[in-house]
């Protein structure tokens, strides 16, 4: 039975967590589409079957790409995944909407252009390196690059992060297409992430065949026009599964700490000899991040960004009751400074 999954991408990981009586029970099946109230999965012979979310299951606890297993006509269980996608929902409230499961390499793109940003493409390796996905970087427009070469983008983007494999591409071009098939093979489920125009769209035609309203990233503040809030798995020419995620309207980091230490080793590495614990890596004696920042072996801009990814991580990752605590001391702190200041229109 499990061997006839493996085009869907279950793997050991998988058919560890079944019990006996599930393999003679139950029918595991991937969850293509998240809808409401129902979901489309699909079976070991990729047929679709939709499947009602009955009983304690809702639909915010499902991702595209979770492996369930059925009785035939609902879930009875998900199964753990491997990896997770998820963002911190739109709004004050901290919460998760999820965005993809068991997702095995996240193509990172962007242009060569004037979309090129190194924060931008430091948040999205962030969440990838969080979850365990390995993310590539696809630099698009390569035939028609602007004010530096193609080479020129590839380096600066190999520089943001050792691991993470870069490629230069036109999208429009089968051949170049064809760099990405090693990642796309059976088995294998990629996800697209980038901002507006860099040509998702473009790249997940070319691996598909499919016109897909892949979702964009606005460059000036991060959100996503909205398109539509389905979310849904196709089939790849060279045989695995991609994910198209439309519809984010916010992309904030949350509780990925250790993706943003691993991605800034080279900050970390040096904060964990400073002198003191909690150096902020100002004017601290004893700082080595600033002894490095001095002998020109740090940037000082990707200082920045990495304390920029670091609040934004503390900030969204706090709990509800965490939230309104720091609220009501703000609150308390505006109080007290308006009291002051008309303490001072008195005394004038």
């Amino acid at each position: 039975m499990t061997s006839d999954l493996k085009t869907l991408g279950w793997t050991q990981h998988f058919t560890g967590q079944l019990s006996p009586d599930e393999f003679e029970t139950q029918t595991p099946m991937r969850l293509a589409e998240v809808r409401r109230r129902d979901v489309v999965a699909l079976s070991a012979n990729l047929a679709r079957h939709d499947l009602a979310l009955t009983g304690e299951h809702v639909a915010s606890e499902f991702a595209v790409g979770d492996f369930v297993l059925t009785d035939g006509d609902r879930i009875t269980r998900r199964l753990d995944r491997r990896t997770l996608i998820s963002r911190k929902s739109a709004g004050l409230i901290s919460d998760t909407q999820l965005i993809a499961a068991n997702i095995n390499t996240l193509f990172i793109t962007t242009s060569c252009n004037a979309d090129f940003n190194e924060a931008r493409l430091e948040r999205y390796l962030a969440i990838a390196i969080e979850a365990g996905i390995a993310p590539v970087i696809v630099i698009t427009k390569a035939d028609k690059p602007e004010d530096h070469s193609a080479e020129d983008y590839q380096d600066r983007a190999r520089a943001l992060y050792r691991d993470a494999n870069v490629l230069a591409i036109n999208a429009k071009d089968p051949a170049h297409i064809a760099k990405l098939e090693p990642y796309c093979g059976t088995g294998q489920t990629v996800a697209l992430v980038g901002s507006s125009g860099v040509g998702k769209s473009t790249i997940a035609r070319g691996l598909t065949g499919e016109d897909l309203a892949v979702g964009d990233i606005r460059e000036d503040d991060a959100k996503g026009r909205h398109t539509t809030t389905a979310r849904s798995m196709y089939r790849m020419h060279a045989g695995g599964w991609l994910v198209d995620t439309p519809g984010m309207r916010e992309l904030a980091l949350h509780d990925a700490a250790g993706g943003i230490d691993q991605l800034f080793a080279d900050i970390t590495d040096l904060a964990a000899g400073c002198k003191f614990s909690d150096c902020q890596h100002q004017s601290e004696p004893g700082c080595l991040v600033r002894t490095a920042i001095d002998a020109g072996e740090l940037d000082q801009d990707r200082l920045e960004r990495w304390r920029k990814l670091k609040d934004e991580d503390a900030r969204n990752s706090e709990t509800v009751a965490e939230s309104r605590a720091r609220g009501r001391k703000f609150s308390k702190h505006v109080r007290n400074t308006m009291k002051a200041k008309r303490a001072r229109r008195g005394e004038d």
